[in-house]
């Protein structure tokens, strides 16, 4: 499914090509913040990544709850509201979650070159 994103209306300039490459994670996968800013052709700019799934428009369904820590912890505190959610999304997919914790060897999404090259245009 190729989602097309209005960049004029989306507060910061990179905020589009995160939410973009956050659309990609397929079901059942999982991203650190580190590697959607990597991924969306903005090093180093994790803590950004948060912040513009913080900001994602509601009609773009960004699947925000399937991007961790770079250890494959939630963000949020374990037990908090905002945590079980993200859990609960998560497990709908069938992604193992314990501890706060999913095992990225398991879940992390790997992008194949098809993907790097047709998907992740930017």
């Amino acid at each position: 499914m190729e989602t097309t994103i209005d960049t004029k209306n989306t507060g910061h300039p990179s905020y589009a090509r995160i939410w973009q490459t956050t659309l990609q994670i397929p079901p059942g996968k999982v991203a650190s913040y580190g590697q959607i800013a990597d991924l969306a052709g903005l090093p180093g700019r994790a803590r950004m990544v948060g912040k513009a799934l913080g900001y994602a428009p509601k009609d773009l369904q960004v699947p925000w709850y399937r991007v961790l820590r770079s250890d494959g912890r939630i963000a949020f505190p374990a037990g908090s509201e905002h945590a079980q959610l993200q859990t609960g999304l998560l497990q709908e997919e069938n992604v193992v979650v314990l501890n706060n914790r999913v095992k990225l060897k398991e879940y992390q999404w790997q992008p194949d070159l098809t993907e790097l090259l047709f998907k992740l245009q930017h």
